[in-house]
């Protein structure tokens, strides 16, 4: 018997640091790590010890004999990627235990900006330091980032990767700021008189733009706002999104284009059981889509998804996968590319998936989630609102590059939802570069600021899944504690008490540790009532 590790893989490689014979690839470090879509066991070497299984944070590992049919498939899956890749066992790197904590290190006091995995992973890094004092802030009540208002609420295994931060958190080492802005209850200047280093890991909040006409008609919204809404971000809801046509059109076929288009589709009573905003249940409910497009510029070879998220949309009940068989015939490029002996098994797998889909006949009764490629939106038409989007159909060249042909179509649309990547925004008296849509830095050392680091989507820009933020975070924690050691940063001039009365004063409505705890305990009581895991408190609680 083997182990299998299956779709929720959140890359967080906390089961490599485990695994007593070093047989989950890649590791941090390893070629395609950065890139990889998800963690792979090697059947033939896994001792069936079941470590990995105890240290996963989000449920993903699993016996063979235990898989579900919906994931009967990663055992496949798990064994095809070392015979691509067969594991080394000269270059087998057993784990070792961590160091305990001196307790006469130096102490350190650190602030870090952003609450969600990218700044978790920094705490937790410095925190099992020991001798180090971290203060975290957010602008929301709750902390948590996209774990909480970015992950599908029918992805609830994957949020528990908060689980991970639980002990470490629990410290008196550890506050939280919640609710309290940086740049407006508090400056930046301020955060370094009050410590030793500032990290901002305040992620990638704004989408980006297509920039065709129409796009500001009513029912063109983003879908960073509808995933917002969907989660009970603060800001979002009262949001309004016109579900009273039968078709979507979802631009751009990356994995929140697949969790936006599940929402639009999957039944509502299985939704129900999860976290999901109540006012986005009483909008489904009410809903008439019956079918929701995702259009992407390339072919199924380039499509954003991944292959594991890709693979769950078929055990839907109640939805059929379209794709046209037309729509599956590679172009020569993409059919070198596949054949190369280095293309990737994750590619292999979505052209394989897409030609599945193709062949299955579709249930007239179902729901629809139809994939296009090769076609790009040159205008969203309309009156007063959006009514139909034009199409332009695209072909591929030698590189592999889209560009627009002379066909077009129109495709009538109610609502469009565009998901084609994110961006970060500026900081206050924080270097930025406006290009790339990051903070401009070397390993995590923001460029001429001293004392100031960077993790995460805002680091980095906007790739990679939850888990990478963990490699990351650590890259960034050894430069900052490097400096400290070094004697390179400046020692905070004002205390932890003194930091508390300045906060307080500027937001007396500022959630603590002890307030978020009673803040999550209400909505875990009101959820267990309600038969789900919990019930988001979605409007801001506090004056303003």
């Amino acid at each position: 018997m083997t182990f299998v590790i299956t779709q929720r893989c959140c890359n967080d490689t906390s089961c490599v640091a485990v695994c007593p014979v070093d047989c989950i690839r890649p590791r941090p470090g390893d070629p395609g790590y950065t890139t990889a879509e998800m963690l792979y066991i090697d059947p033939d070497t896994c001792i069936d010890c079941g470590a990995c299984v105890d240290a996963c944070p989000v449920d993903a590992i699993y016996s063979e004999y235990d898989l579900s049919e919906s994931m009967s498939r990663y055992t496949e899956i798990n064994a095809a990627y070392f015979e691509q890749n067969p594991l080394d066992t000269d270059d087998v790197a057993f784990p070792t235990p961590p160091k305990r904590p001196s307790a006469d290190l130096p102490r350190i006091r650190v602030a870090i900006v952003g609450s969600g995995p990218a700044a978790c992973y920094c705490a937790a890094e410095l925190l099992a330091r020991g001798s180090v004092e971290v203060e975290m802030f957010d602008r929301l009540p709750s902390p948590w980032g996209l774990v909480r208002s970015g992950v599908a609420p029918d992805h609830q295994e994957t949020k528990g990767v908060v689980s991970v931060f639980g002990s470490s958190f629990k410290s008196d080492s550890f506050q939280f700021y919640l609710d309290v802005e940086v740049g407006k209850h508090i400056s930046h200047d301020e955060l370094l008189r009050h410590h030793d280093a500032v990290i901002y890991a305040v992620g990638a909040a704004t989408d980006r733009k297509l920039g065709i006409p129409g796009e500001s008609l009513p029912g063109s919204h983003s879908a960073t706002e509808f995933v917002s809404w969907y989660n009970g971000h603060p800001d979002f809801s009262d949001r309004e999104f016109d579900l009273s046509g039968e078709r979507a059109v979802i631009v751009g076929n990356g994995n929140v284009a697949l969790d936006v288009a599940r929402v639009l589709t999957c039944d509502v009573d299985e939704l129900a059981k999860t976290d999901i905003a109540d006012h986005t249940l009483d909008a489904l409910r009410n809903s008439n889509i019956r079918e929701v497009v995702v259009l992407g510029r390339r072919g199924p070879l380039q499509a954003a998804y991944s292959a594991p998220e890709f693979l769950a949309l078929g055990h839907l009940n109640g939805v059929d996968i379209v794709i046209d068989q037309q729509d599956v015939v590679l172009d020569a490029a993409s059919a070198a590319a596949l054949d190369d002996p280095d293309a990737l098994l994750s590619d292999k797998l979505k052209v394989d998936l897409a030609r599945e889909y193709a062949q299955k006949p579709a249930d007239g009764g179902n729901k629809r989630i139809v994939f296009r490629y090769l076609v790009a939106p040159s205008e969203l038409q309309g009156t007063d609102r959006v009514e139909s989007v034009t199409l332009v159909h695209n072909t591929l060249d030698d590189d592999l590059a889209a560009s627009a042909t002379e066909k077009v179509e129109t495709l009538e649309a109610s609502l469009v939802l565009r998901s084609v990547g994110y961006r970060g925004e500026p900081v206050a008296d924080v270097p930025f570069d406006e290009v790339r849509g990051v903070i401009p830095n070397h390993q995590g050392r923001v460029d001429g600021a001293v004392g100031v680091y960077t993790s995460g989507w805002i680091k980095r820009g906007p790739r990679g899944v939850i888990g990478t933020n963990r490699v990351d975070a650590k890259e960034t924690v050894a430069q900052l504690l490097a400096d400290f050691d070094a004697g390179l940063l400046t020692a905070p001039e004002l205390d932890r008490t003194s930091l508390v009365e300045l906060v307080t004063e500027r937001q007396p409505d500022m959630i603590d540790k002890a307030g978020w705890a009673a803040r999550d305990a209400q909505e875990k009581a009101a959820g267990k009532a309600a038969g789900r895991p919990r019930i988001k408190i979605t409007a801001r609680t506090v004056s303003r």
